[in-house]
């Protein structure tokens, strides 16, 4: 058995924590029946949202934290009902941060930032040498405020602390962390560490690639994909089927990504065929997953304004070595068929009429969460969406997201997946 020892200063906090010698983290789809999952339950990071700073990062509005929080509880709660291990970021970071060399590494990356300056950077190390495990994962993911670090005469802040608006941070806080799915994917059994374009989402997979190096659960996990590599987003990523992956490029995910994401896979062996999906770059359709969710081996739901102009070029694995074939491009919907090996895909459209569709579109009623075939997790608000999905005969499990949302997010956004069954068709 493999154990992590957690300790803090505090006297008689001492647990411990043991997993068997290697957890097998698969997942090869977007429907087989899901068993565990990856979620942040939102915390003080979303308090630190304000007029003044939500729109650099990335949200529409500010939420009612304590209400986001009932709603996520209430989101986990659905997915345990069905048999879903939930795992919490914040707690596998605490846990990874008893590790000395995970801790290192990660004070390490905050103290990097260049607009700390050399007398702020070591008021910052000394502040955050003196927290236990879970305090410093609190402040790595709610950030530090200027008025929460500790200066003084003997500590002074020097002059960028002195120069610094007092409601600013001098660590971020990582309000999209609550969006787990785009820090992260796993292919088969391995798993990619994506690139996040946006500067205010950056250091999230930081903290993601620490997880997986250094928490025991994750002990000899391999990477298909790493931070660093050209810009590339978790929500831009299908699983349509063992071996056929679909991509989208646009506001987050570059071509260079999608065509480096690629390269790894077949390099691997994880995939035979990529489809890479040019999509509007605009705040709605940000990632290829706002416009397109499987819910069936065989259905996808869509944003039906833009189905029928979604173009896809596929390609494909070369042999022994030659580079990938790239053909079209074609209809997504054919492209995909062809690559899945179907006659057609079943489509089911958001909404009903365009009104109701552009709404529900916005209120991320394409992004749903399937946790086997033929059932999946939705915003209760998109009623037209959720009616249309029951009529195909797709069970859908409704949670409020009115406070979640305010991020551009739905339940697939706020979920990686580590482990799905194989599919089986």
């Amino acid at each position: 058995m493999n154990a992590i020892f957690i300790h803090t200063s505090f006297p008689g906090w001492c647990r411990r924590l043991s997993y068997a010698a290697r957890v097998t983290h698969y997942v090869d789809s977007e429907v087989a029946r899901l068993g565990t999952v990856l979620l942040h339950r939102p915390g003080p990071e979303l308090a630190r949202l304000t007029p003044r700073n939500n729109d650099a990062l990335l949200f529409d509005a500010i939420p009612w934290v304590g209400r986001a929080q009932e709603e996520h509880d209430a989101f986990a709660a659905a997915l345990r009902s069905r048999g879903v291990e939930v795992l919490y970021l914040a707690a596998l970071l605490a846990e990874t941060l008893a590790v000395p060399d995970a801790r290192a590494e990660l004070t390490e990356a905050v103290l990097r930032s260049p607009r700390l300056g050399d007398t702020l950077r070591r008021r910052v190390a000394d502040h955050l040498g003196y927290l236990d495990p879970a305090a410093l994962a609190d402040v790595f993911i709610a950030g530090l405020a200027h008025e929460e670090l500790r200066v003084g005469p003997d500590r002074p802040g020097g002059l960028v602390w002195t120069l610094m608006d007092r409601h600013d941070f001098v660590v971020d806080p990582l309000p999209n962390l609550l969006f787990t799915r785009d820090s992260s994917v796993w292919i088969g059994d391995r798993v990619g560490v994506t690139s996040l374009a946006m500067p205010a989402r950056r250091r999230e997979t930081t903290l993601t690639d620490t997880i997986y190096r250094h928490h025991p659960r994750f002990a000899g996990t391999e990477f298909v994909y790493h931070p660093g590599l050209e810009h590339l987003e978790g929500g831009d990523v299908l699983l349509l089927t063992p071996g056929v992956l679909a991509v989208g490029v646009g506001e987050r995910t570059t071509p260079a990504g999608a065509e480096r994401l690629a390269r790894q896979v077949f390099a691997a062996g994880l995939a035979h065929t990529i489809l890479v999906v040019p999509i509007a770059q605009e705040r709605a359709t940000m990632h290829l997953d706002t416009v397109c969710t499987m819910v069936d081996v065989d259905a996808v739901l869509m944003y039906p304004n833009i189905a029928s102009e979604l173009s896809a070029y596929t390609v494909i694995a070369g042999a022994d070595g030659d580079e990938p074939r790239v053909d079209g491009p074609a209809p997504f919907l054919r492209a995909a068929a062809d690559a899945m090996d179907l006659d057609q895909l079943r489509v089911i459209d958001t909404g009903l009429d365009p009104v109701t569709a552009e709404r529900e579109q916005w209120d991320d009623g394409n992004n749903t969460l399937a946790l086997a075939p033929r059932l999946c997790v939705g915003y209760e608000r998109n009623v037209e969406t959720n009616a249309q999905l029951e009529r195909a005969g797709i069970e859908v499990i409704a949670v409020a997201g009115s406070e979640l949302g305010s991020g551009r997010g739905g339940p697939r956004c706020m979920s990686c997946p580590l482990v799905r069954e194989p599919l089986r068709r």
